[in-house]
């Protein structure tokens, strides 16, 4: 289970984002919709241990992750974290199964990179380089190197944002059936998705999304 509680995030440009109080249970899957600028992509990192936040807390667990030095939250993801990101970061001139055996020198056991690839539909693209991929088939083998390590947690963002609808329902489809009994946090704009997830957070009503810090004067 993760729980957001008093969470706030301030930027350096002196703006900041508020969260309302969130609960995401194990073994269910969370759309979060809203326009850019709500906060939504922030979250993920947050959770993810990547930015930390500037008041609140992050509860994953029951373990206070938010109040973890980087060494420790960064250990914390590689173990139990699989982020799906909105521009892949695969490494274009690798072949697709290097792309997965790579988490290797995280002590990830990617012995069943193969399998997961078949499930997932491009077992055939095993050894083709990622430069010469679809859109589509990147984005798939971004969802094997973030599900190879058998996570707890699944955070996804923007996981259909350069696909064409048809091509995205599918892969959501398949994320949303491969993540099953973990959690999954998948951020997208599209409402048309929401019927594949357990439950809908609209993240318009859940932030103020950014504004400006406003200073109180002092009497």
């Amino acid at each position: 289970m993760i729980e957001i509680k008093n969470l706030t995030k301030q930027f350096q440009n002196e703006t900041e984002i508020d969260y309302k109080d969130i609960v995401f249970e194990t073994g269910k899957s969370y759309m979060l919709l809203g326009a850019s600028g709500c906060g939504k992509s922030t979250l993920l990192n947050m959770i993810a241990g990547i930015l930390s936040p500037t008041q609140g807390e992050i509860i994953i667990d029951g373990k206070n992750m938010s109040q973890s030095n980087q060494k420790d939250r960064d250990k914390f993801r590689i173990q139990n974290i699989g982020y799906i990101f909105q521009d892949f970061k695969l490494i274009n001139d690798m072949t697709v199964l290097d792309n997965i055996n790579i988490l290797r020198l995280e002590g990830i056991d990617t012995s069943n990179a193969v399998m997961l690839l078949k499930d997932l539909g491009i077992e055939e693209k095993k050894n083709s380089k990622v430069k010469h991929l679809s859109g589509g088939q990147k984005q798939r083998v971004a969802i094997a190197r973030a599900l190879i390590k058998k996570p707890k947690i699944i955070l996804a963002d923007e996981p259909t944002g350069n696909l064409n609808f048809a091509i995205g329902e599918q892969v959501i489809k398949e994320l949303v059936k491969i993540s099953q009994g973990n959690t999954l946090i998948a951020v997208t704009h599209d409402e048309r998705l929401s019927k594949y997830f357990d439950e809908v957070i609209d993240m318009n009503e859940m932030t103020g999304g950014m504004h400006d810090v406003v200073e109180k004067e002092v009497f």
